[in-house]
Protein backbone atom coordinates (compact mmCIF):
# COMPACT_ATOMS: atom_id res chain seq x y z
CA UNK A 1 0.00 0.00 0.00
CA UNK A 2 1.61 3.56 -0.68
CA UNK A 3 2.83 5.76 1.94
CA UNK A 4 0.95 8.52 1.05
CA UNK A 5 -2.26 6.36 1.84
CA UNK A 6 -1.02 4.72 4.55
CA UNK A 7 -0.90 8.17 6.44
CA UNK A 8 -4.85 8.20 5.76
CA UNK A 9 -5.73 5.14 6.78
CA UNK A 10 -2.74 4.76 9.97
CA UNK A 11 -1.96 6.91 13.05
CA UNK A 12 0.62 9.15 12.21
CA UNK A 13 3.73 9.27 13.56
CA UNK A 14 6.39 11.85 13.30
CA UNK A 15 8.71 11.67 10.36
CA UNK A 16 11.78 13.59 12.10
CA UNK A 17 11.37 11.08 15.52
CA UNK A 18 8.95 8.49 15.19
CA UNK A 19 6.50 10.01 18.30
CA UNK A 20 2.89 9.25 18.15
CA UNK A 21 -0.31 11.20 16.68
CA UNK A 22 1.80 14.16 14.85
CA UNK A 23 2.49 14.64 11.11
CA UNK A 24 5.79 16.52 12.42
CA UNK A 25 6.04 16.80 16.09
CA UNK A 26 6.71 19.81 18.25
CA UNK A 27 10.15 19.71 19.07
CA UNK A 28 10.82 18.57 15.44
CA UNK A 29 8.93 21.02 13.64
CA UNK A 30 11.11 23.71 16.07
CA UNK A 31 14.16 21.92 14.33
CA UNK A 32 12.57 22.49 10.93
CA UNK A 33 11.06 25.90 11.34
CA UNK A 34 14.38 27.62 13.03
CA UNK A 35 16.85 30.59 12.04
CA UNK A 36 16.81 30.53 8.83
CA UNK A 37 20.93 30.96 7.68
CA UNK A 38 22.96 31.90 4.83
CA UNK A 39 24.49 28.34 4.24
CA UNK A 40 26.79 28.34 1.59
CA UNK A 41 28.76 25.36 0.72
CA UNK A 42 32.41 25.54 0.97
CA UNK A 43 34.11 25.28 -0.64
CA UNK A 44 31.70 26.63 -3.51
CA UNK A 45 31.21 26.34 -7.34
CA UNK A 46 31.87 29.18 -9.46
CA UNK A 47 28.00 30.91 -10.60
CA UNK A 48 26.48 29.71 -7.02
CA UNK A 49 23.78 32.22 -5.71
CA UNK A 50 23.44 33.34 -2.06
CA UNK A 51 22.39 30.50 -0.39
CA UNK A 52 19.68 30.40 2.11
CA UNK A 53 18.49 27.14 4.37
CA UNK A 54 15.79 26.68 7.18
CA UNK A 55 17.87 23.79 8.78
CA UNK A 56 20.83 21.79 8.84
CA UNK A 57 20.50 18.87 6.77
CA UNK A 58 20.93 15.76 9.68
CA UNK A 59 18.69 13.97 12.55
CA UNK A 60 15.08 14.49 12.04
CA UNK A 61 15.83 17.09 9.18
CA UNK A 62 16.86 14.69 7.29
CA UNK A 63 14.67 11.67 7.74
CA UNK A 64 11.71 14.22 7.03
CA UNK A 65 12.97 15.05 3.98
CA UNK A 66 13.77 11.54 2.80
CA UNK A 67 10.48 10.66 4.02
CA UNK A 68 8.99 13.02 1.53
CA UNK A 69 11.08 12.29 -1.24
CA UNK A 70 11.86 8.68 -1.22
CA UNK A 71 9.16 7.56 0.73
CA UNK A 72 5.61 8.69 -0.80
CA UNK A 73 5.10 10.41 2.79
CA UNK A 74 3.22 13.44 0.48
CA UNK A 75 1.94 15.00 2.99
CA UNK A 76 4.92 16.28 4.49
CA UNK A 77 5.01 19.02 1.60
CA UNK A 78 3.01 21.18 3.64
CA UNK A 79 5.62 21.98 6.95
CA UNK A 80 8.56 21.67 4.76
CA UNK A 81 7.19 24.13 2.54
CA UNK A 82 6.99 26.08 5.41
CA UNK A 83 10.72 26.08 5.74
CA UNK A 84 11.33 26.52 2.29
CA UNK A 85 9.16 30.09 2.63
CA UNK A 86 10.99 31.22 5.75
CA UNK A 87 14.28 30.73 3.70
CA UNK A 88 13.16 32.35 1.08
CA UNK A 89 11.84 35.39 2.98
CA UNK A 90 15.12 35.68 4.71
CA UNK A 91 16.82 36.05 1.87
CA UNK A 92 14.67 37.70 -0.32
CA UNK A 93 14.88 40.72 2.46
CA UNK A 94 10.92 42.11 1.48
CA UNK A 95 11.24 42.03 -2.26
CA UNK A 96 8.60 40.43 -4.52
CA UNK A 97 10.21 36.83 -5.41
CA UNK A 98 9.49 34.72 -8.35
CA UNK A 99 10.57 30.92 -7.51
CA UNK A 100 12.18 29.05 -9.77
CA UNK A 101 12.46 25.27 -9.35
CA UNK A 102 15.25 23.31 -10.06
CA UNK A 103 14.19 20.02 -12.01
CA UNK A 104 14.55 16.56 -10.82
CA UNK A 105 16.04 14.14 -12.92
CA UNK A 106 13.59 12.04 -15.00
CA UNK A 107 14.38 8.99 -13.70
CA UNK A 108 14.06 10.21 -10.19
CA UNK A 109 10.12 11.06 -11.08
CA UNK A 110 9.36 8.29 -12.45
CA UNK A 111 11.14 6.56 -9.68
CA UNK A 112 9.47 8.79 -6.99
CA UNK A 113 5.79 8.98 -8.30
CA UNK A 114 5.73 12.70 -7.67
CA UNK A 115 7.99 16.00 -8.03
CA UNK A 116 8.82 17.41 -4.84
CA UNK A 117 10.95 20.61 -5.48
CA UNK A 118 8.14 21.98 -8.04
CA UNK A 119 5.37 20.89 -5.13
CA UNK A 120 7.46 22.52 -2.45
CA UNK A 121 7.60 25.61 -4.43
CA UNK A 122 4.31 25.69 -5.48
CA UNK A 123 3.34 25.80 -0.95
CA UNK A 124 5.86 27.66 -0.68
CA UNK A 125 4.68 30.58 -3.34
CA UNK A 126 1.42 30.07 -1.56
CA UNK A 127 2.53 30.75 2.39
CA UNK A 128 4.18 33.43 1.15
CA UNK A 129 1.15 35.46 -0.86
CA UNK A 130 -1.01 34.39 2.27
CA UNK A 131 1.27 36.75 4.43
CA UNK A 132 1.07 39.35 1.78
CA UNK A 133 4.22 38.77 0.31
CA UNK A 134 4.45 38.62 -3.83
CA UNK A 135 5.80 35.69 -4.95
CA UNK A 136 4.97 33.19 -8.01
CA UNK A 137 6.54 30.21 -9.38
CA UNK A 138 7.73 29.88 -12.91
CA UNK A 139 8.84 25.96 -14.05
CA UNK A 140 11.65 28.34 -15.92
CA UNK A 141 14.25 25.11 -15.91
CA UNK A 142 13.79 21.66 -17.62
CA UNK A 143 16.13 18.98 -18.09
CA UNK A 144 18.52 19.09 -21.53
CA UNK A 145 20.04 15.35 -21.29
CA UNK A 146 19.98 12.47 -18.56
CA UNK A 147 22.00 13.09 -15.46
CA UNK A 148 23.30 10.15 -13.30
CA UNK A 149 22.07 10.07 -9.53
CA UNK A 150 24.22 12.63 -7.38
CA UNK A 151 24.28 10.78 -4.50
CA UNK A 152 27.39 9.61 -3.87
CA UNK A 153 29.66 11.45 -6.23
CA UNK A 154 32.29 13.65 -5.25
CA UNK A 155 32.11 17.67 -6.40
CA UNK A 156 33.81 17.35 -9.38
CA UNK A 157 31.84 14.74 -10.14
CA UNK A 158 28.51 16.45 -9.56
CA UNK A 159 29.64 19.44 -10.87
CA UNK A 160 30.62 17.11 -14.29
CA UNK A 161 27.48 15.70 -13.87
CA UNK A 162 25.28 18.58 -14.36
CA UNK A 163 27.12 20.30 -17.07
CA UNK A 164 24.57 21.35 -19.54
CA UNK A 165 22.01 19.33 -18.26
CA UNK A 166 19.85 22.22 -17.78
CA UNK A 167 17.37 24.49 -20.69
CA UNK A 168 15.28 27.64 -20.01
CA UNK A 169 11.75 26.90 -21.30
CA UNK A 170 9.32 30.30 -21.87
CA UNK A 171 7.65 31.44 -18.61
CA UNK A 172 4.10 30.61 -18.05
CA UNK A 173 3.42 33.88 -18.32
CA UNK A 174 5.87 34.98 -20.77
CA UNK A 175 8.97 37.51 -20.19
CA UNK A 176 7.64 39.62 -17.23
CA UNK A 177 9.06 43.25 -18.54
CA UNK A 178 11.14 45.05 -15.48
CA UNK A 179 11.15 42.11 -13.05
CA UNK A 180 13.77 40.25 -14.65
CA UNK A 181 16.28 43.55 -13.75
CA UNK A 182 14.01 45.07 -11.53
CA UNK A 183 14.02 45.40 -8.04
CA UNK A 184 12.54 41.49 -7.51
CA UNK A 185 14.22 38.76 -6.72
CA UNK A 186 14.60 35.34 -8.95
CA UNK A 187 14.83 32.90 -6.16
CA UNK A 188 16.41 29.18 -7.16
CA UNK A 189 14.69 26.45 -4.86
CA UNK A 190 15.50 23.20 -4.06
CA UNK A 191 14.99 20.75 -1.40
CA UNK A 192 18.73 20.69 -0.29
CA UNK A 193 21.89 21.81 -1.33
CA UNK A 194 25.23 19.86 -0.94
CA UNK A 195 27.76 20.92 -2.91
CA UNK A 196 26.09 23.99 -4.92
CA UNK A 197 27.09 21.98 -8.40
CA UNK A 198 23.22 21.74 -8.81
CA UNK A 199 22.56 25.79 -8.28
CA UNK A 200 25.68 27.10 -9.59
CA UNK A 201 24.19 25.05 -13.11
CA UNK A 202 20.80 26.32 -12.80
CA UNK A 203 22.31 29.30 -12.45
CA UNK A 204 24.36 29.36 -15.25
CA UNK A 205 21.17 28.09 -17.48
CA UNK A 206 19.12 31.27 -16.97
CA UNK A 207 21.82 33.41 -16.91
CA UNK A 208 22.51 32.67 -20.70
CA UNK A 209 18.85 33.02 -21.28
CA UNK A 210 19.44 36.60 -19.44
CA UNK A 211 17.66 36.04 -15.99
CA UNK A 212 20.01 36.66 -13.64
CA UNK A 213 19.16 34.58 -9.92
CA UNK A 214 21.43 36.16 -7.18
CA UNK A 215 19.24 33.77 -4.38
CA UNK A 216 18.50 30.68 -3.98
CA UNK A 217 16.42 29.13 -1.24
CA UNK A 218 16.56 25.33 0.39
CA UNK A 219 14.90 23.43 3.00
CA UNK A 220 18.16 21.75 4.85
CA UNK A 221 22.05 22.42 3.84
CA UNK A 222 24.38 19.64 4.41
CA UNK A 223 27.40 20.22 6.64
CA UNK A 224 29.62 22.05 3.89
CA UNK A 225 29.09 25.34 4.88
CA UNK A 226 30.41 28.20 6.56
CA UNK A 227 28.63 30.80 8.47
CA UNK A 228 29.54 34.66 7.17
CA UNK A 229 30.71 36.06 9.68
CA UNK A 230 33.23 32.92 10.47
CA UNK A 231 34.82 34.67 6.47
CA UNK A 232 36.12 37.45 8.72
CA UNK A 233 38.17 35.73 11.13
CA UNK A 234 41.92 35.00 10.70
Amino acid sequence: MPTALLDLVLPARCAGCGAADALVCPRCAALLHGEPERRTPDPSPPGLPECWSAADYSGAVRRALLAYKEHGRTALAAPLAGALALAVAAGAGGRPVVLVPVPSARSAGRRRGHDPVNRLATLAAAYLRSAGWPATVERLLLQRRRVADQAGLSSSQRAANLSGAFRVAAGRNGPVPGFWGGPGAVVLVDDIVTTGATLAEAARALGAAGITARLAATVAATRRWERPRDRHRG
